[in-house]
């Protein structure tokens, strides 16, 4: 594939059909007959909405042809021209800035309908797609963004969730499904990737083969989910041994096809398919297809060509320093960076002990580059692009809006460091307190209640003036609405919003929940504490911070000083003076000066 654009900003790519590969081609030219089609009346709107969805083009608040794009990056894995691409785009086709997702998905907002084709020629000459970004569909390949360079890894899971990603994107059977579809992959129980609250959620594992002798291969987990009703993942069998893996997950695939819900929407996703069926049930379903699945033309049985390709073998050891799969490099001792601040160290030394992560087959290293609320300007994507192309690195998206830098030499950081500081992306503590992660919101969603991206500034700065910004071992989560695509449930503090009403006056609050938790192959939704005023939000997170770093024994984790506190209710009750509108101030939403006004619109792809 001819890559034609290249970061001057003068530059206008021209992208021609002969320098576009099947099946991006063949994606965009239906793209704009479909769409022409409609332009013209052709075709109703409901039937439209369902191909837009499909293709990752998403409606959004303000109406009209304004468009969300939802560009795919699975398991977050992005080289230096696609960076370059989203900023050109950001810059010409969206408002200057583009967005990091939770599921390390690239989203711009304010696309124009009519321009999508040549937005969507511009992604394909770069090799992005948005094709089932959205709708009923297999939708991003998600996994841990250190995968190849954690210390504690069972197996590389990159190369996994490569052949995930290359064997459901247009596959015939992930087309029209009931209803969205997420799959997850993590390299060791650890759980950076989030598998326990997907449909299907792979976590790297070991086991005991016929011979007596350690083997890799997986757990997983299916029917997790987070919303209005959150389900924790449920384990399909003790064990998949690597070349049952995209087979079993097929067959889960086939399972939820077949028997989803078609005729409810709110209770189509695979949870609820296993509230219906039991867990027994679709476990003999699963396993039933799978061990025929080898019949089936679309079986992807055996070790997968990108896993042949790139081998999977860990970056560190094994705790008992054997390596498990024994097709890579040979293991060396490892080391992790204290993710903590240091009291007094310079800027330098305080980002490289709380942001770099060592802990690699061949030394390498691995930085994170902090983007606030997952937000990149074109002039910092150029620059990341510079970046990477001058370092040599490889990059990845982080679940957390973050990006990280991979496969460096130590003696690289320094170089790191600086071009991160020039572009205001060099913050200690990215992944940890400070960086919160929050949902569109009421900026751009139709579902959404609240401002929550503004909520999220406003606790960080609360979080700075109160020095509480770098506090180790907690995260901070918040969704506009109940559906938790800021996934507030699994957050150690998490909001979402909802309306209040005061004196016959509707006024922005959030619900806050404690104590959610996702790992060691265990989840924990957060227990619900109290419903405060939007513009409180900030003063109860300093006050709960600052309450566990008081009472908070050495090594202590906030579910365990909250346990021992007494839970959510108990925190809940010294909070309860917060409660309370007694300034207009009130009575307007963050970055909005009018009166607050819910004004919901139609969900177009939950």
């Amino acid at each position: 594939m001819t890559i034609f654009y290249r970061p001057a900003a003068h530059q206008r790519p021209v992208p021609r059909d002969t320098e576009l590969a099947e099946p991006f081609l063949g994606d965009i030219v239906k793209w704009e007959s479909i769409t022409q089609q409609y332009f013209d009346g052709h075709i109703d709107e409901d039937v439209y909405k369902t191909y837009r969805l499909t293709n990752g083009v998403y409606g959004q608040r303000q109406g009209g042809r304004n468009q969300m794009l939802r560009v795919k990056v699975p398991y977050g894995s992005i080289r230096p021209e696609q960076l370059e691409m989203i900023g050109y785009l950001a810059e010409h086709y969206s408002r200057g800035w583009a967005h990091i997702t939770t599921r390390q998905n690239l989203q711009m907002h304010y696309v124009q309908l009519d321009q999508m084709g040549e937005v969507l020629r511009l992604l394909a000459s770069v090799g992005l797609t948005t094709r089932e970004a959205c709708g009923d569909t297999v939708r991003n390949i998600a996994g841990c963004h250190l995968a190849g360079a954690c210390p504690y890894e069972i197996l590389d899971i990159s190369p996994w969730a490569e052949a995930a990603y290359e064997h459901f994107v247009r596959n015939p059977i992930a087309q029209r499904l009931p209803r969205k579809f997420k799959i997850n992959f993590s390299g060791c129980d650890t759980d950076c990737g989030q598998a326990m609250f997907n449909d299907v959620g792979v976590v790297a594992a070991v086991d005991m083969n016929e011979h007596g002798k350690r083997q890799a291969g997986f757990r997983v987990y299916v029917a997790g989910g987070l919303g209005a009703n959150p389900h924790a993942a449920l384990a399909l069998e003790d064990f998949t041994p690597r070349e049952d893996l995209l087979p079993t997950i097929e067959a889960i695939l086939r399972v939820f096809d077949q028997a989803g819900n078609r005729d409810n929407r709110l209770r189509a996703r695979m949870k609820w398919l296993v509230d219906t069926l039991g867990i027994d049930e679709v476990r003999r379903r699963v396993l039933s297809i799978r061990r025929t699945l080898i019949a089936s033309t679309s079986w992807p049985g055996g070790l997968p060509d990108a896993v042949k390709l790139d081998g999977d073998e860990p970056a560190g050891r094994a705790s008992d320093g054997v390596s498990l799969v024994g097709h890579g490099a040979a293991s060396v001792p490892v080391t992790i960076a204290a993710r903590r601040p240091v009291d007094g160290a310079s800027e330098y030394a305080d980002w490289e002990r709380v942001n770099v992560v060592r802990g690699t087959t061949n030394g390498t290293v691995s930085a994170y580059a902090h983007a606030p609320l997952g937000d990149i300007t074109t002039a910092q994507f150029r620059a990341l692009a510079d970046a990477q192309r001058a370092l040599g690195a490889s990059v990845r998206l982080t679940n957390r809006q973050n990006l990280v830098f991979r496969d460096l030499q130590e003696h690289q950081l320094g170089d790191l460091y600086r071009r991160l500081a020039e572009i205001g992306m060099a913050s200690a503590g990215a992944e940890l307190l400070r960086d919160v992660v929050a949902c569109p919101g009421a900026d751009t969603c139709n579902l959404a209640v609240t401002q929550s991206r503004g909520l999220a500034e406003a606790i960080t700065d609360a979080l700075e003036e109160a020095g509480l910004a770098e506090v180790p071992g907690l995260r901070i989560n918040i969704s506009g609405c109940m559906n938790s695509c800021g996934q507030h449930h699994v957050a150690d503090i998490g909001f979402f919003g909802i309306e209040r009403r005061v004196e016959a006056k509707s006024a922005p609050g959030y619900q806050l929940l404690l104590g959610g938790h996702v790992g060691q192959e265990q989840i924990k939704f957060g227990s619900r504490a109290l419903r405060l005023p939007a513009k409180n939000a900030p003063h109860a997170v300093v006050r709960i911070v600052e309450r566990y770093v008081g009472e908070r024994d050495a090594g202590e984790t906030f579910a365990t000083w909250l346990e021992r506190a007494g839970g959510a209710s108990a925190v809940a009750r010294s909070l309860r003076d917060l409660d309370r509108f007694d300034t207009e101030e009130h009575f307007a939403d963050y970055n909005e000066t009018g009166p607050f006004a819910v004004a919901v619109g139609e969900s177009e792809c939950l």
